[in-house]
């Protein structure tokens, strides 16, 4: 078969690999949709010291079960999948909790569950295995739209989860960055919140996308934190999501989070948000309000997934996806690189009817 794979840092090419065979609790998929993001753009410039080489990408994935292998029970051929991007142990305190993100078999201080595309050979391929256990059926969801809902719409649902205490019918929740995860947050937003949402981009299609996905306010990030302060009468925004990560985005955040507001870093801009212990923050360059929260979260949990599936299905969220051939990727790659996909880029590697 073909899979797109990682060689050695900045070489991604297309291969001919053998197809791989279901083992004990595995199963065989046909690839129908393989989303590509800037996770992976970073792996194929910057792979990690530890990541098996070479390596097929992808770690959203959805296909078509084609074998069970020993021991697998509760799915059939032909079923619609989408495959969870961590594979976790499945039996430690944290899995046994649902929050596979944070298996203690895996995960360390730094380490984090491996999962396809990112340990595991992924789904940019024309077939892929996967434990049964990382499956979700998909229903009479379209398999193609669906595909990117394993990173870009569980990834925001988590991020979003984790700030639900302020995020009040009052409150005013800012989005940074409504690009392929964020375009899914404010839907997100919108389908379980009454929250006033602002997002915030430099790019005005983008803007004005996120009007059409709910959002009650659009704002140029140049524009961003004067015009924020200005909206909530100098309080702030209770909640902010970046979806960017770099040192400006990180700036509006810190100076815009109101008191015992939340911050919650998703993008990976390779930014610095500064913190100072300062008796008081009274200058705005001095730190941040008193009471406020910063987390960095890593995926989603069982029930994140749960969630999401269930608003895409009752058609309260949906991926903007772009679709392209499978022979594409190193293509699609570098124009995700240069910011040119709106939305989310997603690979057909057994083509449009699969």
């Amino acid at each position: 078969m073909q899979a797109a794979q990682l060689l050695e840092p900045g070489r991604f090419e297309i291969r001919d690999v053998a197809t791989p065979v279901a083992g004990e609790g595995q199963v065989l998929l046909k690839v129908v949709g393989a989303g590509m993001c800037g996770s992976d753009v970073h792996l194929v410039r910057h792979p990690p010291k530890a990541l098996p080489l070479p390596l097929t990408l992808g770690h959203e994935t959805t296909g078509r079960v084609v074998e069970l292998g020993p021991g697998v029970t509760g799915l059939n051929t032909g079923d619609a999948v989408l495959v969870a991007g961590i594979w976790s142990c499945g039996t430690c305190p944290a899995c046994a909790e649902g929050r596979d993100n944070a298996c203690s078999f895996w995960a360390t201080r730094t380490a984090v569950p491996p999962g396809p595309g990112l340990g595991h050979p992924g789904g940019m391929a024309e077939y892929m295995v996967a434990p049964a256990r990382s499956l979700v059926p998909l229903g009479d969801l379209d398999p193609v739209t669906a595909a990117p809902l394993a990173d870009a719409g569980i990834v925001p649902s988590h991020a979003i989860s984790l700030a639900r205490r302020q995020l009040r019918p009052d409150a005013t929740a800012v989005v940074i960055g409504v690009g392929g995860l964020g375009h899914l947050a404010v839907q997100i937003l919108r389908a379980t919140t009454a929250c006033r949402i602002v997002a915030v981009d430099v790019d005005d299609d983008r803007l004005a996308a996120a009007l059409d996905h709910g959002a009650d306010v659009t704002l140029r990030s140049e524009q961003a934190a004067e015009a924020l302060l200005d909206l909530t009468g100098g309080l702030g925004a209770n909640a902010v999501f970046d979806f960017v990560g770099t040192d400006d985005t990180l700036e509006i955040a810190r100076s815009t989070v109101a008191t015992y507001g939340a911050i919650v870093i998703v993008g990976l801009g390779g930014g610095t948000l500064h913190i100072h212990a300062a008796p008081a923050p009274i200058k705005r360059q001095s730190g941040l309000p008193w009471g406020v929260s910063v987390q960095r979260p890593y995926g989603a949990t069982r029930r994140d997934i749960a969630e999401v599936i269930a608003l895409a299905t009752a058609g309260r969220i949906t991926a903007h996806v772009q679709a392209f051939p499978l022979y594409a990727a190193p293509e699609v790659l570098q124009r995700l690189e240069q910011g040119h996909v709106h939305g989310r880029a997603v690979l057909l590697p057994n083509g449009p009817t699969a």
